[in-house]
């Protein structure tokens, strides 16, 4: 019995000996190797997103003009050589509003809207003339045109212009100052100034205030600003500016007050300023007027 186990033992094993039979190896493990290859690809990939970054921000400098340089940016002080009088105004204003404007404007917002925008359109349809006369100044004819072009569609078509039919013909209005007529020839912004019951502004600007109203009264369009007519259209005007303004005197309850709106209202004044002079230095349109201009 064992020599019969013995014999078939062998006979397949020699079998197993004569066939054909392979062993598979596996390839190598290289870490290092694979690392490299993906650090490598990320790198690439991280050289094209700065490279992409780099030709957006070119393309965006390129839109807005030559950059900004330490002349241009507005300084941070603030210029209110006659604190001691701007305290005292706005204190008067402030008075002012609560005892006077915001009871009378209490009430003008009891008007139904259609009659309050008829007032706000009539107005603003009145300063298009002295926008047109700006934009001159400035050698801008193009905004002047448009700005004496709605005078004409809102007189007629607007019934005197208690209607903006302008508007719907896509001929918005862009109105303009003296003030920015000013900033415009690189005339600075000059000290803080507040005025008696129009608030915050600038020596600059309240010049170009008193020069735009000079304007109103020497042209004296149908005769509004003179006599009764002047003595009510002017004070409807207030209400009306009144009404669309949001600001409430002392209404954060801030012994800061003063100093937060001086400081807010002047680097708004410089932004705005500075943004219009480089954008006419550039050559480029005035970037508030109408696609195409």
């Amino acid at each position: 019995m064992k020599a019969a186990s013995f014999v078939a033992l062998c006979a397949l094993l020699g079998g197993c000996a004569s066939s054909n039979f392979s062993i598979r190896s596996l390839p190598p493990e290289t870490p290092a190797a694979n690392n490299a290859a993906q650090i490598k690809q990320l790198q690439a990939l991280q050289a094209e997103a700065t490279a992409a970054a780099q030709r957006e921000r070119a393309a965006r400098e390129a839109d807005l003009g030559p950059p900004l340089t330490a002349a241009d940016v507005p300084s941070l002080r603030t210029y209110d050589p006659w604190e001691r009088m701007n305290r005292f105004t706005y204190r008067f204003n402030a008075r002012f509003d609560e005892a006077i404007f915001l009871p009378v404007t209490d009430q003008y917002r009891r008007l139904p809207s259609a009659v309050r925008s008829g007032v706000d359109n009539f107005f603003s349809n009145l300063s298009e003339v002295v926008s047109a006369l700006n934009y001159l100044v400035q050698l801008r004819p193009a905004p002047g045109v448009r700005s004496l072009g709605r005078f004409v569609i809102n007189s007629t078509l607007g019934i005197g212009g208690l209607f903006d039919p302008a508007t719907s013909f896509h001929i918005p209005g862009v109105p303009t100052g003296f003030g920015q007529t000013m900033a415009r020839w690189d005339v600075p912004p000059g000290p803080y100034l507040v005025l008696p019951l129009l608030g915050p502004s600038t020596l600059r600007d309240g010049t170009g205030f008193a020069v735009d109203f000079g304007t109103y009264y020497g042209i004296n369009i149908l005769d509004l600003y003179r006599g009764l007519a002047g003595w009510v259209l002017t004070p409807l005007n207030a209400v009306d500016i009144r009404a669309n303004t949001n600001f409430r005197y002392y209404s954060t309850g801030s012994p800061f007050e003063y100093d937060t709106v001086r400081f807010l209202f002047m680097r708004k004044t410089l932004i705005e300023g500075e943004s219009l002079r480089l954008w006419h230095r550039s050559g480029k349109p005035d970037p508030r007027a109408p696609a195409g201009e």
